[in-house]
């Protein structure tokens, strides 16, 4: 029995402790995810701060981008351009309606022309038209915009009969005329602004483009007959195939029988005569060209001392083949004793040189004496 009240108590023990375990686990499980979720909500606390911060930076830049003088001024005067309309247009419908209903339809016309023609001249600048169009528009444009405020002027002055002081009514007519002019005026002058803004975005390329055609005017202007002719094979040729570059040295060439565009058989024949002209001035300065071609080549390429056969010259004295005439009658001529033979012992000099060699056996073979030549020259 006590074996078995042991073996008891050791398993409630062991109970225990796997409970203690477990309860420790899980309250370390607890802990971690109690950590983890904490680490969440921060992260995501961080993120939601990181996106607001995100949202005022593109709301800044925003307004940044929209607050430009360039948007402020688009815009605006677009602005100002609507409540023109909307001012100028009730007048002339009222005043229209009040003399036959059925002419409601030419208020908003003649309004619309004013802005349609206004629009017209955006358009035209932006395709670039001819400038006539563009005036042509303008004209129009200021046309139907006076007619439109010449009517609101009138009824602007008509609000006397409704109770409204003449002074009043005078100034509500010209405000009325102003807004009705100064709405296509001011989308002119914006349009005109925008235009010269693009055209100074790049001034290089305008100086560009303003050289290139300085310098095509002189071409046509100075080459006249060459230029017609170029243009003549250009229109020869199919669309775009030929170049008006390379169609002007062709009719150069044609014209004159030289492909550099720029000269001519006069110029080219004053260039050779201005060449000879420098040739024989350093020639005269220098010496003749022979002369100085020889000189030159000497100094360049000097030549070997083996090869200068003058009389009288030799290595050894004594080691030259023997004359005609003996040591002897070569002595009594000069007056002075024969000197000795000349022995030659193994080491005493300088072995020959194979073409001094070569010299010599033709020498003694009787062969004729060469005159050897030294760059060109015989000496």
């Amino acid at each position: 029995m006590s074996s078995w009240f042991e073996e008891r108590r050791a398993d409630k023990r062991v109970d225990a402790q796997e409970r203690r375990a477990d309860r420790e686990f899980e309250a370390k499980l607890r802990r971690t995810e109690r950590r983890e979720a904490k680490k969440e909500q921060r992260e995501e606390k961080a993120q939601q701060r990181r996106d607001r911060a995100a949202r005022r930076q593109a709301r800044a830049a925003r307004r940044e981008k929209t607050l430009t003088p360039g948007n402020v001024y688009r815009k605006g005067t677009l602005g100002l351009v609507a409540l023109s309309a909307l001012a100028s247009l009730p007048a002339q419908i009222i005043h229209f309606t009040a003399i036959h209903w059925m002419l409601f339809p030419i208020g908003p016309a003649v309004e619309g022309a004013a802005w349609v023609m206004a629009a017209g001249v955006a358009y035209a600048d932006e395709r670039r038209l001819p400038m006539w169009v563009r005036w042509l528009l303008r004209v129009l444009s200021l046309s139907a915009a006076g007619f439109a405020a010449n009517i609101n002027y009138q009824y602007g002055l008509s609000l006397t009969a409704h109770g409204v002081d003449p002074a009043g009514a005078r100034v509500a007519g010209i405000g009325l005329a102003a807004v009705t002019l100064g709405g296509p005026l001011f989308f002119e002058v914006r349009q005109w602004v925008l235009t010269l803004t693009a055209a100074a975005v790049d001034p290089k390329k305008r100086a560009e483009d303003k050289a290139r055609a300085a310098h095509e005017k002189k071409r046509r202007k100075h080459h006249e007959d060459v230029v017609k002719l170029a243009r003549r094979l250009m229109s020869a040729a199919p669309y775009g195939t030929l170049r008006f570059e390379a169609a002007f040295a062709a009719a150069w060439e044609i014209f004159y029988g030289t492909g550099t565009p720029g000269m001519t058989p006069a110029l080219h024949a004053q260039q050779l005569a201005s060449r000879q002209s420098l040739t024989a001035a350093m020639d005269e300065a220098n010496g003749s060209p022979v002369s100085t071609r020889g000189r030159l080549l000497e100094r360049l390429h000097p030549a070997p001392s083996v090869l200068i056969h003058r009389p009288g010259s030799s290595q050894v004295a004594s080691d030259l083949p023997p004359t005609s005439e003996s040591p002897q009658k070569a002595a009594q001529k000069g007056g002075r004793k024969t000197p000795p033979p000349h022995r030659r012992s193994k080491g005493d000099a300088v072995p020959f040189h194979p073409i001094a060699k070569n010299e010599a056996a033709l020498e003694r073979g009787g062969s004729p004496r060469r005159i050897p030549a030294v760059n060109g020259h015989h000496h």
